[in-house]
């Protein structure tokens, strides 16, 4: 994964298909530090609910709605494109919601792998679908009792 920022917030947290020379640690800011230790918490299951400051400058006004809707669907849940758009008072949006989500800056931190089709499908994932699925397993709560 790769993680951006500046000194007021993350910016972006993207997955990489291979690995990259990681930054001098003089030349990282404190809040990429902090991200990095939250989703090293996150994947050894400590952490199920991230808290970082952010500096996302993008996004139209209808994709900051939808990305702050993905902040509501807890670890180990899932939510639907339609329930998304009711959730924002537009259920004719569930398009406009789905292409939202795939523009989301904040993979993992802002759970866009949450959302699945109406009828429980996985549907389209930025980071490649087979993460996705990873993502909602990770999370499942029967699963990590398995493993203990």
């Amino acid at each position: 994964m790769s993680l951006t920022g500046t000194d007021a917030g993350l910016a972006a947290v993207t997955f990489l298909e291979e690995a990259v020379a990681a930054t001098p640690a003089a030349h990282v800011p404190d809040c990429l530090r902090e991200a990095r230790q939250q989703l090293a918490a996150y994947f050894g299951r400590e952490l199920r609910a991230f808290r970082l400051t952010y500096d996302v400058a993008r996004g139209t006004d209808f994709q900051r709605q939808v990305w702050a809707a993905l902040r509501d669907v807890d670890y180990g849940h899932t939510a639907s494109y339609l329930e998304v758009a009711r959730q924002l008072g537009n259920p004719g949006a569930v398009r406009a919601v789905g292409a939202a989500n795939g523009q989301n800056p904040l993979g993992v931190v802002w759970p866009c792998h949450r959302i699945i089709g109406a009828n429980g499908t996985l549907t389209g994932y930025a980071g490649g679908l087979w993460r996705k699925q990873w993502l909602l397993a990770f999370e499942q709560p029967a699963q990590q009792a398995e493993l203990f």
